[in-house]
């Protein structure tokens, strides 16, 4: 080919770049850098937020309900007597659900209260209740008046008498009667009772079941 001819090739294609292997090197060198910061710019690239959207909901927050108080110990085993002069404690009823009622033979609510007590007693006596009635007043100068009332009001539960070593603790300085406290089989005051309302009866009646189970 003379010289001619290749004056002419050059002047048909001037900007014509030859691929060589050093570009293609130098290419794929840039493209390594590029693509990566792309991804990345892609990937950090915060998602956009709409504000209709509903904000959701919050955790529920579970409580635990608080555990029983345990019947103080001295009070479980302070000695007591019945109105027929016989010992017992409040620890004898430990395996069964025990209702006591501090109560006065001059007490209004007391005497609209115990004949429900009386009812219950014979309903839950069988399935494992015990009911004690401790009288608030003097056993020496009100042991007459309270085996009246048992006759009068047919009692047939365990009547005794509250000491201070046994009521005071219980009652925490409230000192109004009628007052009842459920304790369970092992020891625990599952509830108490403060005054006389018809609707204590279906109460204490579901906190019985309760108890029971």
């Amino acid at each position: 080919m003379d010289s001619e001819m290749l004056a002419k090739l050059k002047e048909l294609q001037p900007d014509e770049k030859v691929w060589t292997r050093g570009r293609i090197m130098s290419v794929a060198a840039r493209l390594a850098v590029i693509l990566p910061l792309a991804i990345v710019s892609v990937a950090t690239t915060p998602t956009p937020v709409n504000a209709n959207a509903p904000a959701p909901a919050p955790a529920p927050v579970v409580t635990a309900a608080p555990p029983a108080p345990d019947l103080p110990p001295a009070v479980s085993v302070a000695p007591l007597k019945d109105v027929n002069g016989s010992p017992f404690k409040l620890a004898d009823f430990f395996g069964k659900v025990a209702v006591v009622n501090f109560w006065a033979t001059w007490c209004g609510p007391c005497r609209r209260e115990i004949p429900e007590l009386v009812k219950l007693h014979k309903e839950f006596q069988s399935r494992g209740v015990e009911i004690v009635g401790l009288s608030t007043e003097n056993p020496e100068a009100s042991a007459e008046k309270v085996r009246k009332f048992m006759q009068d009001f047919q009692i047939d539960y365990r009547i005794g008498w509250a000491p201070v070593e046994v009521a005071a603790p219980l009652m925490q300085g409230h000192d109004a009667i009628p007052q009842i406290f459920v304790i369970s089989r092992d020891g625990r005051i599952l509830k108490r009772f403060v005054g006389f309302s018809a609707s204590y009866t279906s109460q204490l009646k579901q906190v019985l079941e309760d108890a029971l189970k």
